[in-house]
C-alpha cells in the first residue's frame, strides 16, 4: 500500500477550504479539491498527481489530548481507505469533529467512503488488485 503524501502549508489548507467542495458526515468532515496545474511537489509525494491529505481538528473537539486522540484515529481512517478510493490528482482536508473520538472505527471509515462517495472523488480498487479480492 503506498505511502500519501501530505498537506503541510497553510496556503495548501486554503486553497483547498477555497474549493468550497466538502462533506459533513457524523464523523468527520472531508474537503477536496484539484490540485494545481504544474503539479506543486512536496517533499516527500511519490508521484505529481499522488493524493495528498491534510488533517486538522479546532478546539471545538476538546482538550489538547482529545484532539490529538482525533488526528490520530483520522490518520488511521485515511491510511485504510484513501490508498485504494482516493482519486488521484486531488488535494483532501479531512478536519475532526466533536464525536470523532468516541465514533467506533469502522463507523469513521464508513464516513470516510461515504464522504469520498457524495464528492465524487471515489474510486473503485482496479479488478484483479489484492485489495479488490479482501474486500
Amino acid at each position: 500500500m503506498a505511502r500519501l503524501s501530505r498537506l503541510r502549508q497553510r496556503a495548501d489548507f486554503l486553497r483547498v477550504a477555497a474549493g468550497r467542495r466538502k462533506s459533513v458526515t457524523p464523523g468527520l468532515i472531508l474537503q477536496a479539491c484539484r490540485q494545481p496545474p504544474g503539479g506543486i511537489l512536496s517533499p516527500d509525494s511519490r508521484a505529481p498527481d499522488a493524493p495528498r491529505v491534510g488533517f486538522t481538528a479546532s478546539r471545538k473537539v476538546g482538550i489538547a489530548t482529545m484532539r490529538n486522540r482525533a488526528r490520530r484515529r483520522l490518520r488511521a481512517a485515511v491510511a485504510e481507505v484513501m490508498p485504494l478510493h482516493a482519486a488521484p490528482g486531488h488535494d483532501y482536508v479531512v478536519i475532526a469533529r466533536a464525536a470523532t473520538v468516541g465514533r467506533p472505527f469502522a463507523a469513521l471509515v464508513g464516513d470516510l467512503e461515504a464522504a469520498l462517495r457524495q464528492l465524487g472523488v471515489y474510486r473503485e480498487p482496479a479488478r484483479g488488485s489484492p485489495a479488490a479480492i479482501d474486500r
